[in-house]
């Protein structure tokens, strides 16, 4: 009896361990059955999702403006007498800009009372507020009595000249080490190395003009240059004393005149009174004198 109870607890206890197994046998396959799936689903994803997301991931690639050097010309006409007045209201206008937003390149006037005034001034204003400022001449002019009579934008493309001289520039100075370093070693013949010396010589040369080269447009690109005409609508008057001197002038003229005119008469005229004279003379002593009663 008591061995047929032992073995019938011992027959479900095996039964119970057999059943806890084979559940955590089966709770393992679902587990990695779930895991399984959720990454072919991960991998799968929606169509297109994970080509979208590496051109997002991608670095953004810059787009290259083009380098444009800008001329503005302006013309405006003006009482004569004023021309002098608006200029100066002009450069002080850029030079209440700074420095490194206006400057004056070059300042010039000419005209006399009773004659036609003119004048002409010369800008670099920085790119970015050339259209502006431009503007604000116009209103200075308008302000001072005068009228705008020109206005025209010009521009050069120097894009291709910098990357060209950039290029040029990197490659003279990738030579320039070159040689440097064949004189570093002392590779090569006594000739060689006089050569590589030469060539190191006119090298740097070249550097030195690439750079001035690039320098020089860069500074187009960055500051506009504004070239500015000024003219007069009539002679610039002298008030009271103008009349006079007109006066003056034109009875000066006439006296000039005459003068001349008696100087070719007597030039043309004195050596006719002087040879009619000396023909009287002459026939004077020819003829007979009358004989004696």
């Amino acid at each position: 009896m008591n061995k047929a109870v032992w073995m019938t607890c011992a027959g479900a206890l095996a039964l119970a361990a057999c059943s806890e197994a084979g559940d955590e046998q089966a709770s393992y396959e679902e587990a990695s059955t779930d895991a399984a799936m959720a990454e072919s689903v991960a991998d799968a994803g929606e169509p297109g999702t994970a080509a979208l997301t590496a051109l997002d991931a991608r670095p953004d690639i810059p787009a290259s403006l083009p380098k444009i050097a800008y001329v503005f010309d302006y013309g405006f006409r003006l009482p004569g007498n004023e021309i002098a007045a608006l200029q100066q209201r002009h450069a002080d206008l850029c030079e209440a800009q700074g420095p490194y937003t206006c400057r004056i390149l070059s300042m010039s006037h000419s005209g006399e009372e009773g004659e036609y005034a003119a004048g002409s001034l010369q800008l670099a204003v920085a790119a970015d507020k050339a259209r502006v400022f431009g503007a604000k001449l116009g209103e200075e002019a308008r302000s001072a009595g005068g009228e705008q009579t020109a206005a025209t934008i010009e521009g050069e493309d120097l894009s291709k000249a910098l990357v060209d001289t950039e290029a040029r520039l990197r490659s003279r100075i990738v030579l320039r080490d070159r040689l440097l370093e064949v004189l570093r070693t002392r590779k090569g013949t006594v000739a060689e190395l006089v050569e590589a010396e030469r060539g190191v010589a006119q090298v740097n040369e070249e550097i030195d003009q690439a750079r001035s080269w690039l320098e020089e447009m860069k500074g187009r690109v960055a500051f506009s240059r504004i070239e500015i005409a000024y003219e007069s609508s009539a002679p610039a008057a002298g008030a009271f004393l103008e009349p006079i001197r007109g006066a003056l002038g034109l009875l000066g003229g006439i006296l000039g005149t005459l003068v001349a005119i008696l100087i070719v008469l007597a030039a043309i005229g004195g050596p006719l009174v002087l040879a009619a004279f000396g023909l009287n003379r002459l026939r004077r002593r020819m003829r007979p004198e009358p004989a004696e009663a």
